[in-house]
């Protein structure tokens, strides 16, 4: 998250596929130091700091510059959403192969396969390369500098990144804890497994599903739509008693609301803003989601810690999700004419 807008800076400056071939090098550089990890540190260092940075250069963020850039207005969301559907059904089957390599020939070799497994990314990177243009005589000049002030002093854009902290909050709760809250429930770990595998099955349709509304409709009250219909799906979920249908159905809806935020907000920033610096205001978005992730794991443990239950944890998750509900439907969603 902190190295996010720095990459996306560069990337708007100098070339996504450039970054994304450097952040493809350093992740598989992170793997491999985390496979000879033998201290805290070290594992701190190579699979937080390291992998993080190379996660950064290999986001959503990036890809989405390029793929703004590349699609006209009418179409540019359904893009999005295409590319975030392609995003969502490599975590799906990367779960499943990681897994199968752990089983096979142990987590050290695993890593180290991975570690070669991400180079791939250094040729498919080329895709990403773009021919940009000279500016046309009389047309309007600007720098990362000014495109930064411009954004942060628009009062929809930090609409836009608080709301999508609660995203980050929400999505990375559910990922780290929904296991264990399986366990608090008498379920089996394997029921907790299965309904994130599930999350990660839908979420290919509804990413491709809510960036394809985002060409069709509003996409402010799209957004607060969706973190609405979250809120109102997890309140269901907790109200019922848990069973493993109920596990299903839920990791099946949330699945489908979950990366549906990505394509919408990085389409409402460049409806606003233009896609020159996408890239950039992006990665400074990005930031909020990874901080809002950052509590969401942090607080959820705390919470349980305290109480011994999840439920207060799923409470704030409820109302935060209608808060963002409510802080994107005032965005000022017009397009900024220098």
């Amino acid at each position: 998250g902190l190295a996010q807008p720095l990459t996306g800076m560069i990337a708007d400056k100098y070339g996504a596929g450039r970054v994304m071939a450097a952040g493809a090098a350093l992740y598989a550089i992170g793997l491999t130091l985390m496979a000879f990890s033998t201290s805290g540190i070290e594992f701190g260092v190579s699979a937080g700091i390291v992998v993080g940075i190379a996660l950064s250069c290999s986001g959503f963020s990036i890809v989405y510059g390029v793929i703004g850039r590349a699609f006209p207005v009418e179409k540019r969301s359904t893009a999005l959403g295409l590319a975030g559907a392609a995003g969502s059904f490599g975590q799906f089957v990367m779960l499943p192969y990681g897994q199968t390599l752990i089983s096979n020939i142990g987590w050290h070799n695993a890593l180290l396969t991975l570690a070669l497994t991400i180079l791939l990314i250094v040729p498919l990177s080329a895709a990403l390369v773009e021919k940009r243009a000279a500016p046309a005589p009389g047309q309007f000049k600007q720098s990362i500098p000014e495109a930064l002030r411009e954004a942060l002093g628009h009062r929809g854009f930090w609409l836009l990144c608080i709301a999508y902290t609660v995203c980050g909050f929400q999505l990375m709760f559910i990922s780290i804890h929904f296991p264990a809250y399986m366990i608090d429930q008498h379920m089996t770990p394997h029921t907790g497994m299965l309904a994130l595998a599930l999350i990660g099955l839908f979420n290919i349709f509804g990413s491709y599903f809510w960036g394809w509304l985002g060409g069709r409709y509003t996409k402010k009250y799209l957004l607060s739509t969706l973190y609405l219909t979250r809120a109102i799906a997890i309140a269901v979920f907790i109200a019922l008693p848990v069973s493993p249908w109920t596990v299903y159905v839920f990791g099946a809806v949330i699945g489908f609301l979950w990366l549906g935020t990505v394509p919408l907000t990085s389409g409402l920033i460049a409806q606003i803003f233009g896609v020159r610096y996408l890239s950039t205001l992006s990665g400074i978005a990005f930031l909020f989601h990874q901080i809002g992730s950052f509590f969401g794991v942090g607080i959820g443990g705390y919470l349980f810690d305290a109480t011994g239950s999840y439920r207060l944890m799923w409470m704030l998750t409820i109302g935060m999700g209608v808060l963002a509900a409510i802080l994107n439907y005032p965005i000022d969603d017009r397009q900024i004419v220098r």
